[in-house]
């Protein structure tokens, strides 16, 4: 099949003319790209700068950088596609499309990534806090956009969803200056309890770690099956509370012991009845 002249004149006119068209329309986007990709970045530089100045969390930074990146260059591609001639509601419908579908299948996450949100944002803990959460207690070692990471007490890394832990309860035992510990004491009927309350109490008040105000408290709270029960609470500086908790446990026992004040342990008394019983039964046969 042969193609006329004029057939292949009116494409190659037709070609020269889209040219013409097109051609520009390529420059142009390609320049706009290059231009618009500079000030992006120079946008970005400003932005990365102010946020090292300002006294924030290095995580909330990361990600108001990247979400700002983020925008940025979707808008740059948006008018790089409009130079281009595409429809700009199809092109924001393609982004919109793409987003929707990337939710759905991260659903998980972005409950996370919200989660991290609202921590980074209202800061119910930070790093170096001690917090007790999802039932694991620990220090935070880092907090992330998606999980914040615990170091526990004998050394294991507790990595946490944020979705979960914002909605949960969250114990922050670092937010306090200072915080009170709590003793239980029982000590045997009969003794005397004027005298072991003025035990705990000198124990307590001649520790210089326990607070002169609120000063210690020691109270008889218990009436036991085994025990009279003492209650002692004392405040001290967070970082001293534990030391103390467990010297004043020590200095108890040995200032009891010195008082002569038994220290009382649940006790069961079997009465065996067999051999009385053996006895009787031995005792009518020989009658």
């Amino acid at each position: 099949m042969e193609i006329s002249e004029e057939t292949i004149n009116a494409f190659y006119e037709n070609a020269i003319d889209l040219a013409y068209v097109i051609v520009p329309r390529i420059l142009f986007a390609i320049i706009f790209y290059f231009v618009g990709k500079f000030i992006v970045n120079i946008l970005l530089k400003g932005l990365r700068n102010l946020l090292e100045k300002k006294e924030t969390n290095p995580s909330l930074n990361e990600f108001l950088f990247g979400f700002v990146k983020i925008v940025l260059f979707i808008t740059l591609f948006m008018g790089v596609a409009s130079i281009l001639g595409a429809p700009l509601g199809s092109t924001v419908a393609i982004f919109g499309a793409a987003g929707l579908a990337i939710g759905l299948a991260l659903q998980g996450s972005l409950s996370n990534f919200a989660g991290g949100i609202l921590i980074l944002g209202f800061k119910p803990f930070e790093v170096g806090d001690v917090i007790v959460a999802q039932g694991h207690t620990g220090t935070v070692s880092k907090i992330q956009i998606l999980y914040t990471h615990l170091m526990t007490f004998d050394n294991l890394e507790v990595v946490i969803p944020n979705g979960s832990l914002a909605n949960s309860d969250i114990v922050n035992m670092s937010t306090q200056a200072t915080r009170r510990t709590e003793l239980k004491v029982g000590v045997a009927y009969g003794t005397n309890i004027k005298v072991a309350k003025e035990i705990l109490l000198n124990i307590f008040e001649n520790d210089p770690r326990a607070l002169k105000d609120p000063a210690p408290f020691v109270a008889l709270t218990n009436f036991g099956d085994s025990s009279l029960d003492l209650i002692v609470r004392v405040w001290a500086k967070s970082s001293e509370l534990w030391p103390m908790h467990f010297d004043g446990m020590e200095s108890i026992n040995t200032e009891f012991e010195k008082a002569g004040i038994e220290i009382p342990f649940p006790q069961r008394v079997v009465h065996q009845i067999r051999e009385k019983a053996a006895e009787e039964e031995s005792n009518s046969e020989d009658v």
